[in-house]
């Protein structure tokens, strides 16, 4: 992306544009990653089900 060969790229050529209704929120700054992988998982394994 930074040479050019991706167009469009978030975050590189293409701003970063925050979702309306996110279906998970997970707060890096403020979770351990223990704490962050549980906010994933109990999201994320009920659907596998």
């Amino acid at each position: 992306a930074r040479a050019g060969e991706i167009r469009e790229f978030t975050g590189i050529d293409a701003p970063y544009e925050l979702p309306v209704d996110p279906e998970i929120v997970v707060q890096t700054d403020q979770q351990s990653i223990e704490e962050s992988v549980a906010t994933i998982l109990e999201r994320l394994l009920p659907r596998l089900k």
